[in-house]
């Protein structure tokens, strides 16, 4: 059997309704996956998480090398057991964070030499190295290395960025040894379409287990994002999964899906739930505003989550007023809540042909 199936192409759009097989479960798409960047996703426990619906979740290689380091990981019992799952877990190759966290000492051809943000150590990094460690951490999905040029880049500085991505994915194909891991190639070249274009041609022809398109939601606005990756998904195989990487609000998650993407990942509603702000159809709630001080509604009414079957608005913000950490929790949980039943609409949409229309009647302001 195929690792991913497309089950239904909606009629009206790009959009289309998946299976994703992979060593510990199927996964239906379009999915969003919570971020679980140090081994846990922020404020939550694993038995929360798993309540709201998360088919898979992401672990970050970068934060996790760095801290507690792979070889614990190895003897602590492997990434599953460590962060307490029985389902999917999807890592990234850390490429990103090492060009935006870490002060860079040397990058060339070969990989990139940083020091670690936690003690200044120096570090190298490349193709080989990155895909090892995936290999070890043993997630059931592993990205390729590649290199994210900074939003405003000049064209020199995206095409050079182009050509590594490029190389190190085909080195990263040849360092990949474990054929229950689906290793998917990361699509770079800024809001550049001919860049676009040449890298994703390329990386297809390598050929992968799956394509994400990177380098996007870093300051380019959402048109120019959704116009990106509507010149991308025509290029990529169509029976093959399509990830876009940091995305993102609810208005861009079913832009992207109508464009034919199938995956995601975002910090924004464990984030924006530790700051009081909680994602509902008819808008967000900003829970620290006085008019909520005595509000006995709950953050959504129908909503079957915890916060919602338990607490009040004005108790929240009691909570959160008041320093309370329970309040950071409940509507992180809310929150991601919130983002599995959006994605289960999507979904139950397409089947039926009618996303467009959903798209239309949701009142999305987040």
């Amino acid at each position: 059997m195929a690792d991913f199936e497309v089950l239904h192409q909606d009629s009206s759009s790009a959009a289309r309704l998946g299976l994703l097989h992979t060593a510990h479960g199927k996964v239906e798409t379009p999915v969003f996956m919570p971020v679980g960047t140090a081994g846990a996703v922020k404020g939550i426990t694993p038995q929360q998480l798993k309540e709201t619906g998360a088919g898979i979740i992401l672990g970050n290689t970068y934060h996790l090398l760095l801290r507690p380091g792979v070889e614990t990981i190895e003897k602590l019992g492997g990434l599953h057991k460590f962060m307490a799952r029985d389902r999917p877990i999807l890592t990234d190759s850390g490429g990103y964070q090492v060009f935006s966290l870490s002060p860079l000492t040397k990058i060339d051809d070969d990989g990139v030499e940083f020091a670690s943000h936690v003690d200044g150590a120096k570090i190298y990094l490349n193709a080989e190295s990155a895909t090892k460690i995936q290999n070890r951490l043993a997630a059931d999905i592993i990205m390729c290395f590649d290199q994210c040029a900074p939003f405003g880049a000049d064209a020199l500085q995206l095409e050079k960025a182009v050509d590594r991505t490029i190389l190190w994915a085909k080195r990263c194909k040849k360092a990949h040894n474990r054929p229950n891991q689906m290793l998917f190639a990361i699509v770079q070249g800024g809001i550049n379409p001919d860049l676009r274009t040449y890298c994703a041609k390329e990386l297809v022809k390598t050929g992968f287990d799956g394509y994400a398109v990177g380098g996007l939601s870093v300051g380019e606005g959402h048109d120019d994002m959704i116009k990106t990756v509507s010149h991308i998904t025509p290029l990529l195989p169509k029976d093959k999964p399509r990830y876009l990487m940091g995305v993102g609000t609810p208005a861009d998650i079913i832009a992207a899906v109508l464009a034919g993407i199938d995956m995601f990942d975002c910090v924004l509603p464990t984030r924006n739930g530790r700051n009081a702000f909680a994602f509902t159809e008819n808008g967000p709630l900003r829970l620290r505003n006085n008019a909520h001080i005595d509000d006995t509604r709950p953050i959504e009414t129908g909503c079957d989550c915890y916060c919602c079957r338990n607490f009040s608005r004005g108790t929240l913000r009691h909570f959160f007023n008041s320093g309370e950490m329970l309040g950071p929790i409940l509507v992180s949980v809310h929150n991601l809540t919130f983002y599995q039943r959006l994605m289960a609409k999507i979904r139950q949409a397409i089947k039926r042909n009618n996303l467009a229309d959903l798209a239309k009647e949701l009142i999305i302001n987040n």
